[in-house]
């Protein structure tokens, strides 16, 4: 039994103070009122002064700690996994960028053989392309985007670990590719895309339910042709996701994205790179090299190139930048995100529910993230 004491728990739903968390075995075994709680015992986690949550789930992580999903070996997966923890995330998918047929299978094969990982709970893929809009690229590479072809499609389906996929709804063979795959229980998402708000709609009724680093990669909105933008932000079959680092998408366009959707309809991703954590300089993404300065990651021509954003730093930048209360945050980087992968068991400290869990400073700092009931990683004050 491990018991996480002395801290203030966001469930997120709840916020409850002078509360204690037991733990017993891999599952939440009570959410009590302190004075409650065991008697001390070496193996506790002390949260005094600060915040208990559930693990943050990123759905959209492309690496981090000088690795990429695209390495497409253990190694880099594992070097993500223990990255991420380091940062409160106890669940990820391992997000592709637009490659050849050859790359993204092999990228897919490493993330189906994957165990034994370190830190954070690989899911499985998040195939971001190839079937995206030309003209919407951002830092995808030109020369691998394309149709969609179901020969290939189906092929990466049947390997298993697909779980949400990233296309321009707007092409041609895309409504035939998100009805194939929600047979799989693939989940899509709109982005690199130009559609019309009529395209939005009519994938959505094919369904598509997710939209891809919302705002960016996309058209901006406009008052009499709302497009992409005007469709996530009005359809309430979308979850939205954002990149909240300042920089990809201003904090009042933030705040607005989460008055108009809610925290249950957002969902906060890192959209990180292998240069996540590491120092400024020239890293590779996709086959493309990026520069990376003052933290913030650019292609050759200018175009923002995923991110070095952790997820800890989002949930602090909602509440610093955009005056978005903690507990809604938290449920954006946490409940939220599990609900798009159906549960799981995440995203929750109640009863029963997997003890994924992140404990938190006071100034919104990793202290320790635990999955499954383990600790994976300890910061300062970890145990008494």
């Amino acid at each position: 039994m491990t018991v996480v004491r002395g801290g203030t728990v966001l469930t997120p739903h709840r916020l409850l103070e002078d509360h204690a968390l037991v733990i017993h075995g891999e599952r939440v075994a009570a959410v009590l009122p302190a004075a409650e709680a065991p008697p001390p015992a070496a193996g506790d986690v002390d949260a005094a002064g600060g915040w208990v949550a559930p693990g943050f789930v990123d759905v959209h992580v492309h690496g981090g700690g000088g690795h990429d999903t695209m390495d497409a070996t253990h190694d880099a997966l594992a070097g993500m996994s223990a990255h991420l923890a380091r940062h409160g995330v106890t669940a990820f998918l391992a997000t592709t960028v637009s490659a050849s047929r050859e790359a993204i299978a092999d990228a897919l094969a490493a993330i189906a053989e994957a165990s034994d990982l370190p830190g954070a709970r690989l899911l499985g893929a998040h195939l971001e392309g190839p079937y995206l809009n030309p003209d919407h690229r951002g830092a995808q590479d030109t020369a691998a985007l394309r149709l969609p072809a179901p020969a290939e499609y189906e092929a990466w389906f049947a390997r298993g670990p697909v779980r949400m996929m990233t296309l321009a709804p707007e092409l041609d063979g895309a409504l035939e590719l998100i009805r194939a795959g929600r047979a799989r229980g693939v989940r899509f998402s709109a982005g690199h895309s130009g559609a019309a708000y009529e395209e939005l709609v009519a994938a959505a009724d094919a369904g598509l339910a997710h939209a891809t680093h919302t705002f960016n990669g996309m058209p901006p909105l406009h008052h009499r042709e709302p497009g992409l933008v005007g469709g996530v932000l009005t359809d309430e079959r979308i979850i939205a996701e954002v990149i909240a680092d300042g920089v990809h998408v201003h904090p009042a366009v933030v705040r607005l994205l989460v008055q108009a959707k809610g925290p249950d309809r957002v969902v906060l991703v890192s959209d990180a790179i292998r240069a996540t954590g590491m120092p400024d300089g020239t890293y590779a993404l996709g086959g493309q090299e990026v520069a990376v300065r003052d933290g913030v990651c650019r292609t050759a021509a200018g175009s923002l190139a995923g991110s070095t954003l952790t997820l800890d730093r989002a949930v602090a930048n909602l509440v610093e930048q955009a005056g978005v209360p903690l507990p809604d945050a938290v449920c954006m980087a946490t409940a939220t995100p599990a609900a798009v992968l159906g549960g799981l068991e995440l995203g929750a400290l109640t009863t029963g529910a997997r003890a994924d869990v992140v404990v938190l400073d006071s100034r919104l700092r990793v202290r320790t993230t635990v999955v499954a009931g383990e600790i994976v990683y300890a910061g300062e004050r970890t145990s008494t």
